[in-house]
C-alpha cells in the first residue's frame, strides 16, 4: 500500500466525501482528513475574503508532494486544493491519508499539508475588512 489516489487543483467547491471515497479500502484501519477553510481573521485583522492563484506547475508539484509523502509513510493519499475567489467558511484544501494504522495516517496527513503549504506554488491573496489586502506565500 502506498499510492496517490486523487490529486487536483480546482476552481469549483471541494467535496470532503469525494476525497474520503478515493481512499476507501478495506485494508485501511485509519483514515485521517484535514480540511482547510477560509477563516474570518488573520494576524489580528478581519478577513472579508480571499483568492488563491496557482502557478502552471502547481498541479505537477502537488502530485510530486503526494507521491513523496505516500512513499515516506507507506500510505495512500489524496489532496485537492481550490483556486479562485473564496468566501469565509469555504473549503480551500482537503488532504487525507489512509493506512493500516491510525498513527501512520495521522503522520502522513500532517506531513502532506505541511509540505504542500511549504512547496506547492499556490498563493493566497487576502482581502481585509478595512480595505487593505496582502499576498501570502509568494516568492
Amino acid at each position: 500500500m502506498s499510492a496517490v489516489r486523487l490529486v487536483d487543483i480546482r476552481e469549483t467547491p471541494l467535496d470532503v466525501d469525494e476525497v474520503c471515497a478515493a481512499l476507501d479500502d478495506p485494508a485501511s484501519g485509519g483514515l485521517t482528513v484535514f480540511v482547510g477553510r477560509v477563516r474570518d481573521h488573520d494576524g489580528g485583522s478581519d478577513v472579508s475574503g480571499l483568492g488563491y492563484s496557482a502557478h502552471p506547475s502547481a498541479l505537477e508539484r502537488l502530485r510530486e508532494v503526494c507521491e513523496q509523502v505516500a512513499e515516506r509513510h507507506s500510505v495512500d493519499v489524496a489532496a485537492v486544493h481550490r483556486v479562485g475567489d473564496l468566501a469565509i467558511g469555504d473549503i480551500a484544501v482537503v488532504v487525507a491519508a489512509a493506512a493500516g494504522h491510525r498513527g501512520d495516517a495521522f503522520a502522513a496527513s500532517r506531513d502532506l499539508i505541511d509540505t504542500l503549504k511549504a512547496t506547492v506554488p499556490i498563493w493566497k491573496h487576502q482581502r481585509f475588512a478595512d480595505g487593505t489586502d496582502e499576498w501570502v506565500g509568494t516568492p
